[in-house]
């Protein structure tokens, strides 16, 4: 197996960080009605911001033949949001930041914005997904572990979920040298006890999810 380069193999140009207020606003425009990241990126093209085309919405949708107005995500509202996942340990990084994922940049539609807790840097770093059912077999987990262990020790890290059987058996096998978990529920949804103590060993080292 060819050793991964610690080089992206989907090179970006670094967007400059966002600051406070727009990471409010980029937050409050995908929390909109209708607007997934398709068209979040159309929006923010045509109006040069979150916060424009947050104030051009209303406009559009009567336009559209709307009879009532999108439901906007106030701004209290998404600063709530983001000093939740703050007291978690967690934070915003947004397409074209550090940290964010080359490889889901290279997706169609990716997400504006995901939330992050943990080392960033694995990111940057090429990435196999390895995911399978909940209910393993004991063949099918030990042939997963062998698997991780492998592409781990090659240069790859691992992102699986935190779901129990074959996510777990990824994980677990590739653990030390840094895995990345989906939390496709997000970082307030609360895990059964098993997926919990997984979680809470991959914060030990330090692993971003």
């Amino acid at each position: 197996m060819a050793r991964a380069s610690s080089r992206s193999p989907h090179p970006q140009r670094s967007a400059p960080r966002l600051n406070r207020q727009q990471r409010v606003s980029w937050l409050r425009l995908i929390r909109s009605e209708n607007v997934g990241p398709a068209t979040f990126r159309a929006l923010v093209n045509e109006f040069g911001g979150a916060e424009a085309a947050i104030d051009a919405l209303p406009v559009l949708s009567r336009r559209g033949g709307r009879a009532q107005d999108l439901r906007l995500c106030a701004e209290a509202e998404a600063e709530a949001e983001l000093e939740a996942a703050e007291s978690l340990g967690a934070h915003l990084v947004a397409i074209g930041e550090p940290g964010y994922p080359p490889a889901l940049a290279q997706v169609d539609a990716p997400p504006p914005l995901i939330y992050v807790k943990g080392r960033l840097d694995p990111a940057d770093i090429p990435i196999v997904a390895v995911v399978g059912a909940r209910n393993g077999s004991a063949v099918g987990q030990k042939f997963t572990r062998q698997i991780a262990t492998d592409l781990a020790l090659e240069g790859f890290v691992i992102a699986s979920g935190l779901a129990r059987g074959i996510d777990t058996a990824a994980h677990l096998a590739a653990l030390e040298h840094g895995t990345i978990a989906v939390l496709a529920g997000g970082h307030r949804h609360r895990l059964p006890a098993r997926e919990r103590r997984l979680a809470a060993r991959h914060r030990r080292t330090g692993s971003p999810h």
